[in-house]
């Protein structure tokens, strides 16, 4: 049977800093942040089963990719744990989402953080092929399975 690739695409709003940066990007900052998931499998054979022909039902992804992912990153804040200062650990306190990770969080950075929550929430059945984190209009990264072996 044919294995078929399906895709979503989410948006969530986050800000960011980057920690010993030598530009602009340095100074906390936002992003609309555009998430594309893409998966395959093989259709499901069982005429007498409500999701009949489907690789997953796309509200099944949705509700996986938004508990997971956009709820979490949502109108959050994203330090890394390299900026190391008292005034970053003061901070936290002002904010409900203000997370500080173990990472410079550049667009790469979160597509992979992104990529190992997604791949370990999905159904078993399910492989994960791609997924695309766009910073900006003209801006983004990739991650393949393909590529990843």
């Amino acid at each position: 049977m044919t294995n078929i690739r399906v895709t979503s695409e989410f948006r969530f709003e986050m800000a960011h800093s980057l920690w010993n940066y030598d530009g602009p990007c340095k100074n906390i900052h936002g992003h609309s942040y555009k998430l594309y998931v893409t998966v395959a499998g093989k259709p499901l054979k069982n005429k007498s089963h409500p999701k009949n022909g489907m690789v997953i039902d796309f509200s099944e992804l949705k509700k996986i990719i938004e508990e997971n992912v956009i709820n979490h990153f949502d109108h959050s804040i994203i330090i890394s744990s390299e900026a190391g200062k008292p005034e970053i650990k003061q901070a936290s306190k002002l904010f409900d989402k203000f997370y500080i990770v173990d990472y410079q969080p550049t667009c790469e950075n979160l597509l992979l953080h992104i990529t190992e929550i997604i791949k370990s929430k999905l159904p078993g059945k399910i492989k994960l092929i791609s997924v695309k984190l766009r910073e900006t209009d003209t801006s983004y990264a990739e991650w393949y399975a393909s590529d990843n072996r």
